[in-house]
């Protein structure tokens, strides 16, 4: 069995982040996004958009930041159907493949949005979020 620097096995560290991941796939598939992020999210998360929010930013820090920026997706879009397919565990990490199709509230445009979260847990929390978008 592999072992990490420091202690603990890879086998559990893998069981740990697909457990993370199987419960963050199950919430988002259910449009509960906020809860995903109250019960899964570390207080320290990092998380780092593919393309800038409103406010300019790519990056967001804190639980605060990233549920305040959920909230504000959700309420500016009009989700007319979700897919979330995963995860993808490797090691402390997993992907997700999310799909949405959306209409802007501001400007009544509907499109189809693809992108990937790749997501790095630590100590059964999600620490970090990757986006990246579909070109």
């Amino acid at each position: 069995m592999q072992h990490l620097r420091g202690g603990g096995d890879v086998m559990a560290l893998k069981e740990e982040t697909l457990e993370v991941g199987k419960k963050l796939v199950a919430l988002c598939k259910e449009g509960k996004n906020l809860e995903a992020i109250d019960n899964l999210y570390a207080d320290e998360i990092e998380s780092f958009e593919a393309m800038a929010m409103p406010d300019g930013s790519t990056e967001s820090k804190g639980k605060k930041a990233v549920r305040d920026k959920n909230v504000w997706w959700f309420e500016h879009m009009k989700v007319h159907s979700t897919q979330s397919e995963g995860p993808y565990p490797n090691g402390d990490r997993f992907a997700v493949r999310f799909k949405y199709d959306a209409t802007d509230k501001d400007s009544g445009k509907r499109e189809t949005m693809e992108e990937v979260g790749l997501y790095t847990v630590k100590n059964g929390k999600i620490v970090r979020e990757e986006f990246f978008a579909s070109a």
